[in-house]
């Protein structure tokens, strides 16, 4: 899954200006993801069979017509759960699935007597029974069952006719543990195959999980679309189905829906025609039977969406959405790139794409980034359609890393399944690594591959250097429940995991990685494994290479896999010596988790002298002398080349002057990604205390000489950071003067180099660049960007004609927003509801979050809970955005901390990342009162709970302790510094 992070910047990652942050959209998958909370146990939905409404529910018609009985149940209780295998959340290993036959209704439009909208189904399911047991344990959640007879909502056959069949005894549901629990007379026998029937009724909800349905306005009209998201462990909420990944199977899917609209699944139509059921007219579609494959890729789709499509060697590629959009032709892009990123992976795998087609589909409503259904990829409207006259070029670039990150996982991930959730590293690691070797392929001019290291490297190093972090890896019976999964899509499964990938490729070499890669998806195909499955087949190709390591894959590798955090490495360049130590951003704080390497990491250092070319050498403990690491006279050493290494370096303060002179001098001496990494190791090394942070800001006097994006980016990044400690004091003024100085020569080059604004850059990192050059330009008060913003905006009003090049839109309607006033507003607001088109809408979203008027702030922060105004799955990052303005942090900080049982209890379906929330509004955190209001907060709401941002607020503590640290020390200092460069 791709999860998408609409402009929230969490633990300053990707911490770029308001106005940038819709041009970039910097990760899809957040600390924390967007994945819902543990909804088990409550819920906003109506049709809650612990819910005292949908006791009373009872007249929903059941697809049978008969009556359907909704569950007594258990409540919710601290108590520990009993030992009975009910109240554990793993299944026991007793059945394993074969084949599922599942036929749904969606009904698009209200039930007239309960107002709700409803599904019914009809399931059966085909298992062996692996032990004896008189215990069928099967998942399900928020379904109502039929009553099949005397009283009991599930049947038992034998597949062999002749076999004997236990009856069954009793049936109940066990919501806290989300089964269907079947008990039988007498025990199933090992080696026999039965059959589990059940029908039940389900609400089609708006939750954004499990089987829901998404609406939108079309033509005066709002149109219903029923769809799914199953990953994690929904697919529970559509049907009872044995919902563990390893529990793989093939499905059978038929699915009934009004005439005039389409079905989609994973598989491939095999027949669709009319039918009468209870006297309506609808259509049954019955899909080819899928592949093996795991409960969390399923999808089904109703809706009435047209299409594209190509054929590309014999696969059929089809991209759906609203009508409207694909006949405005922005399903274009997406569908001449998806071919080539296919034949890419094909051939990087060195497997054939393992089914007939390949369809992707935009929804209105979505909560991730997009989900890799097999067959059948669901995608948020902004990461898969593209428009030329509303999309920048990072639009675009998302729209292709995304694609080749869902497409990546048709093999890695689907064809071959990680066995747990715990494992989940590994699968969304690797397909965040090859998303940028898939959009380099289908667009080889934009350098896409360098991003990694703002997107991935850079911004997961933030989350890792607290004490608070956690291994890659951990044990399976440590990842239990729906909400320690959730937790898990967070930036250390995504960003760390595919950061230490790239690492391990590169000192492997791409070509041992990649057989390796295709030796483990061709043994295991169609089935499940652990991570370790893919170390072993890694070894064997470095094996038949020849390629010499230090240690096996397995000791290497684990040191990255089964300990959090990562190194910093210090080099003395004058007697050779390196040494690492676990890095820390705050160094007093206390790390209570145990490491099996005592924080001590094999580290492959990729490293280059002045004039010499990239050695490698490995540093295997604490510390050792490499005697060609020391450097005289003019020599500079510099280390981690080209960023490929997970770890940070610091040098001696000779060697620290030497790289900085070289930077003032003749910056490109220094590869690019290296300059930029140069500023990033500086700025965390003084935040952890390691080195002056007047060094740090020293490595920012060179930039009115850089023209390149990713140093410029990784110094914004950076000194979001100040801005975040300091735009509530004397220190802002003198700061905004300094970047002000800094970024007027890269906003007149920019000028110059688009003919007074009216050309585009040709290279996208230019592009990138223009962005920054001006919203640092009007950020910082100069006083010409803000003149040329500000005309651009409101020759916008007065001709009601946008002429603002969609690259620049997000930073001129922010800086316009911001200088302006209601009228402004009102107008930016009034565009966004009449928004067709979902990318321009997201700038305009999140350029309304930029005004300095407190009252409109507060009026905006109360639209995020109407879902007629803002979207839910726009939710949080809309907080999150009205939190990164100034004026707006305390508000938003108010409005959650008086909303949040509400917020909780009526979004905890799925909109709301709640991780994502509680970093975004707490970032700025910087004072002994603000701890002590963070920490009430936890107490407060302990009843409540946090879902899947438990362990953020746990961070957000940790981080506001080490701000408050951080901002005694270094205030005076920064002033001082600041004050300094002003006289000269």
């Amino acid at each position: 899954m791709c999860f998408y992070i609409n402009l929230v910047l969490v633990f300053n990652m990707c911490s770029w200006s308001l106005s940038q942050q819709a041009e970039h959209e910097c990760k899809r998958h957040p600390a924390g993801g967007d994945t819902p909370p543990d909804t088990s146990t409550r819920s906003s939905t109506r049709l809650i069979l612990n819910d005292e409404k949908s006791k009373n529910n009872n007249n929903i018609s059941p697809t049978d017509g008969g009556s359907t009985t909704t569950a007594t149940t258990t409540p919710t209780s601290a108590e520990p759960p009993s030992n009975e295998p009910w109240d554990k959340y793993r299944l026991p290993k007793t059945l394993m699935p074969v084949v599922y036959t599942v036929e749904l209704w969606p009904r698009l439009t209200p039930d007239p007597k309960t107002g709700l909208y409803i599904f019914t189904g009809d399931s059966t399911v085909e298992f062996e029974c692996v032990e004896e047991t008189d215990l069928i344990l099967i998942h399900s959640l928020k379904l109502n069952y039929t009553n099949l007879s005397n009283g009991l909502w599930a049947t038992l056959t034998s597949v062999s006719p002749d076999a004997q069949v236990p009856s069954v005894k009793t049936t109940w549901l066990q919501n806290v543990t989300q089964y269907l629990v079947v008990q039988l007379d007498s025990k199933l026998t090992k080696g026999h195959k039965y059959t589990l029937a059940t029908k039940f009724t389900g609400e089609l909800a708006d939750d954004l999980g499990g089987f829901y349905r998404s609406e939108y306005e079309e033509d005066g009209k709002t149109k219903v679309v029923a769809t799914t998201q199953m990953q994690p462990a929904h697919a529970r909420k559509a049907f009872p189905c044995f919902d563990e990944p390893a529990m793989k199977a093939i499905f059978h899917i038929t699915v009934f829906h009004d005439p005039g609209t389409i079905a989609l699944s994973n598989s491939e139509e095999q027949e669709s025609n009319s039918v009468d059921i209870e006297g309506h007219k609808v259509m049954k579609t019955v899909f080819k039977p899928t592949e093996k494959m795991s409960t969390y890729l399923l999808a089904f789709i109703v809706s009435d969406f047209t299409f594209i499509n190509d054929t590309i060697d014999g696969v059929l590629i089809r991209v759906f959405a609203r009508t409207p959009a694909i006949k405005a032709g922005q399903g274009d892009y997406a569908l001449s790139i998806t071919g080539p990123i296919l034949k890419f992976f094909e051939k990087y795998y060195n497997s054939t794409y393992p089914l007939p087609k390949s369809d992707q589909i935009a929804l209105p409503d979505f909560n991730a980034g997009a989900m890799e259904n097999w067959g059948l990829i669901t995608y948020r409207e902004t990461a898969l359609l593209y428009d030329e006259a509303f999309s920048s070029s990072s639009n675009k670039e998302r729209i292709a890393t995304i694609i080749a990150h869902e497409l990546a996982h048709m093999w890695f991930g689907n064809l071959v399944t990680l066995r747990w959730w715990n494992d989940l590293w590994l699968n969304e690691g690797f397909a965040s690594y090859v998303e940028y070797l898939g959009a380099h392929e289908a667009e080889p001019d934009w350098n896409v591959k360098d991003l990694i290291v703002l997107g991935d490297v850079h911004r997961v190093f933030a989350v890792d250097a607290l004490a608070s972090s956690h291994p890659l890896t951990s044990l399976e019976e440590d990842v239990q429940t729906p909400a320690q999964i959730s937790e898990l899509f967070d930036a250390i499964s995504y960003s760390k995991g595919a950061s230490v990938l790239r690492m391990l490729s590169d000192f492997l070499t791409e070509e041992v990685f990649k057989k390796g890669l295709q030796t483990y998806l061709n043994k295991f195909a169609f089935g499940n494994t652990v991570y370790t499955d893919l170390w072993d087949h890694l070894q064997e190709a470095v094996n038949a290479a020849g390629t010499k390591l230090p240690h096996t894959v397995h000791e290497i590798m684990n040191t990255w896999v089964l300990q959090m955090g990562f190194p910093v490495l210090t080099i003395n360049t004058t007697t050779g010596e390196v040494s690492q130590k676990h890095f820390l951003l705050d160094p007093d704080s206390q790390v209570t988790a145990e490491s099996p390497f005592n924080y001590k990491w094999i580290v492959p250092i990729q490293w280059v002298k002045t004039g010499t070319s990239q050695e490698i050498q490995w540093l295997e403990e604490k510390s050792a002398t490499i005697e060609t690491m020391k450097a005289s006279g003019a020599e500079w050493v510099l280390a981690n080349y080209n960023l490929v290494g997970y770890y940070r370096v610091n040098y001696d303060q000779g060697n620290w002057d030497r790289l900085l002179n070289t930077l003032g001098i003749n910056h490109t001496l220094i590869q690019v990604i290296n300059r930029a990494q140069l500023v990033d190791d500086a700025f965390n090394l003084a935040r952890a205390q390691i080195i002056p942070t007047a060094l740090a800001l020293q490595t920012t006097k060179y930039l009115d000489k850089e023209r390149d994006y990713m140093p410029w980016q990784s110094t914004i990044n950076n000194l979001d950071f100040f801005y975040l400690m300091f735009d509530r004091t004397e220190v802002y003024g003198l700061m905004q003067n300094y970047v002000k100085k800094q970024v007027t020569p890269l906003f007149t080059y920019y000028k110059e180099m688009t003919s007074d604004w009216t050309t585009v850059p040709n290279k996208l990192m230019d592009q990138y660049n223009q962005v920054n050059a001006i919203s640092q330009a009007c950020k910082s008060g100069h006083t010409e960007c803000q003149t040329l913003v500000k005309k651009w905006f409101n020759d916008w009003i007065t001709t009601n004609i946008n002429r603002i090049h969609p690259n620049l839109r997000s930073t001129v309607y922010c800086s316009a927003i911001a200088a302006g006033g209601v009228a402004e507003w009102e107008f930016a607001w009034s565009k966004f509801k009449e928004a067709t088109i979902a990318i321009e809408a997201d700038k305009l979203r999140s350029a309304l979050a930029c005004t300095k008027e407190p009252w409109l702030l507060n009026r905006y922060l109360e639209y995020t809970l109407n879902s007629t105004l803002i979207r839910k799955q726009d939710a949080t990052s809309t907080i999150v955005l009205i939190a990164n303005n100034v004026v707006g942090q305390s508000l938003a900080w108010d409005f959650i901390r008086a909303r949040w049982s509400y917020i909780f209890t009526e979004y905890g379906g799925g909109s709301f990342s709640f991780a994502n929330l509680i970093n975004g509004v707490t970032k700025r955190f910087s004072t002994q009162f603000e701890l002590q209001q963070l920490k009430q907060f936890k107490i407060d709401n302990a009843d409540v709970g946090f879902g899947s941002g438990t362990m953020a607020l746990d961070q957000s503590i940790e981080r506001t302790v080490a701000n408050i640290k951080w901002v005694e020390q270094n205030k005076e200092n920064v002033l001082d510094w600041f004050i300094n460069e002003a006289k000269q």
